[in-house]
């Protein structure tokens, strides 16, 4: 059975900071410490080698107890970091607070525990945490209770009963609108985009809700960022991107007017900084998205904004969102530059990488080397794509990465191989029926060309395509393709014999004239 690596990633997870207090914090125990000993042997392993260890102390009494001994460390490590992470975050001082109030009350140290008790729902009120706040209801009923017995009536029972009425009344409100986002960001994690009536369905469902499509429905500013937040998902899918745009812009405006939400929110302002990125692009608005990329890495270690986990965000959603920006802007050598970087840091973050973001990755990383005119290796990131076998995630990669297989085995020149590869996609395609007018215009006059030998034959094809998505495209829900790969562009630079990366830069230029 191979050995837990459990104790060694929660060490190598570890600041030195946090190392720091952990060791602080063990001098305080008196007794053998061999447990330091076996921190220090897993920490200077950068692979997890258990049979090390052993040979290391195998004349130690404690290494025959290894396994117990690796999850008294493993316990007393995490007993060392909610101690160290005690006062980081609203719920942590909360829960600390809490306990606090149960100890006083235990003790009958009642005006005590009443002065922790008021800062505590002062700062469970100030933050919206209206799970803390009720139970802070629940120990002043208690406290309450105490007073009467001793003959002290200044308190109303009515007022506390109607505070814990609204408390409940906004918990509710909260959840219901916690369960709208789940259900739009299922469609979003499945497919990327809305294709199918289905979805389209369960989208307008969604934003035809009246938490969603009234007014003044939440009641909260947590509440109203999930509101904007999932109005602005609900206008993404209907490729509306100013309207997305604006939601996710208010919901940015909304953390931002609010610090402490904010820093108690650090996930949901990454993501939305992610949408308004990415909004942005689609509307050509490359300057305001850069800059809206540089506030997101500059957030790590800011208020609210540390740890790991928020670093990866950062470094996945800044990253992705600049290899996008470059595509768009037809700035392939530039995007060629990040990449090291980019593979460097997907290496250094392993399991915490996400399938999702690692597919979004891989195709990225096939784009730009297309647009650089490294087909061949556009090809080797493409085959990343298409050799996972992700059966429900982000399936609107899966088949775009098939179209775009077609386009670069035909500039690689294997047309042999493109008639199988043809089939292959349409067998896909069908099966997940997902095939569009575009898809199968794209597909037909691909084999055609693969087959055709003559010059002219083959320009009158690509004339023939350009002609038929144009049409096509006209359609937002055919358009979709141009999401994932400038379909036209590539037409357009074999017609007027120049490179893919130009067209992209011309058709650019050209939209920000009709802007």
């Amino acid at each position: 059975m191979k050995p837990s690596t459990e104790l060694h990633d929660l060490i190598k997870s570890l600041s030195k900071s946090e190392k720091r207090f952990f060791k602080l914090h063990s001098a305080l125990q008196s007794g053998d410490k061999n447990y330091l000993r076996l921190f220090d042997a897993v920490d200077k392993q950068k692979v997890y080698d258990e049979e090390a260890i052993k040979k290391q102390f195998a004349k130690e009494t404690f290494i025959k107890h290894l396994p117990s001994e690796k999850n008294h460390l493993y316990k007393l490590i995490l007993k060392a970091l909610r101690a160290y992470h005690a006062d980081s975050t609203v719920s942590g001082i909360l829960k600390q607070e809490i306990k606090n109030i149960e100890i006083l009350y235990q003790k009958a140290l009642y005006v005590e525990c009443n002065k922790f008790l008021h800062r505590a729902k002062r700062i469970a009120r100030e933050n919206e945490r209206f799970y803390y706040w009720f139970e802070l209801l629940n120990w002043e009923k208690m406290l309450l209770e105490e007073a009467y017995e001793s003959g002290e009536f200044t308190k109303d029972l009515d007022a506390l009963i109607e505070e814990e009425r609204e408390v409940i009344e906004k918990l509710r409100n909260l959840a219901a609108y916690h369960i709208l986002y789940s259900k739009i960001n299922y469609v979003f994690r499945s497919g990327g985009y809305v294709r199918t009536e289905e979805e389209h369905a369960m989208v307008e469902e969604i934003s035809e809700h009246p938490l969603i499509k009234g007014k003044n429905t939440a009641l909260s500013r947590r509440a109203a960022t999930i509101c904007y937040y999932t109005q602005g998902f609900c206008h993404w899918a209907k490729r509306d991107w100013r309207t997305s745009l604006e939601k996710f812009l208010r919901v940015k405006e909304i953390l931002d007017e609010n610090e402490a939400i904010k820093a108690d929110l650090p996930e949901r302002y990454i993501r939305t900084l992610h949408y308004v990125i990415n909004a942005q692009i689609e509307l050509n608005e490359l300057g305001q998205a850069a800059a809206n990329i540089a506030l997101m890495r500059s957030l790590p270690d800011t208020n609210g904004f540390v740890g790991i986990n928020i670093a990866s965000q950062v470094f996945v959603a800044s990253n992705l969102s600049e290899l996008r920006l470059l595509d768009r802007a037809g700035d392939y050598e530039r995007a060629l530059t990040l990449v090291p970087a980019v593979l460097e840091g997907m290496e250094e973050m392993g399991d915490r990488l996400h399938k999702e973001k690692e597919l979004e990755f891989h195709y990225a990383m096939a784009l730009v080397h297309f647009g650089a005119g490294q087909v061949n290796k556009a090809l080797f990131w493409l085959n990343k794509v298409l050799n996972d076998n992700e059966p429900t995630l982000r399936q609107d990669i899966f088949t775009y990465a098939r179209l775009f297989n077609l386009v670069v085995h035909y500039e690689l020149g294997n047309y042999d191989l493109l008639e199988y590869i043809v089939r292959s996609t349409q067998r896909y395609l069908s099966k997940r029926q997902r095939a569009h007018q575009v898809e199968n215009t794209l597909i037909d006059h691909i084999k055609r060309l693969a087959r055709a030998q003559d010059p002219a034959m083959k320009r009158d094809l690509f004339r023939s395509l350009h002609h038929e998505l144009g049409k096509l495209l006209k359609d937002p829900n055919e358009g979709l393709v141009l999401k994932y790969f400038n379909v036209m562009a590539w037409v357009e630079a074999h017609l007027d014999g120049v490179s893919y990366a130009e067209v992209v830069r011309r058709t650019l230029k050209v939209g920000k004239g009709k802007a």
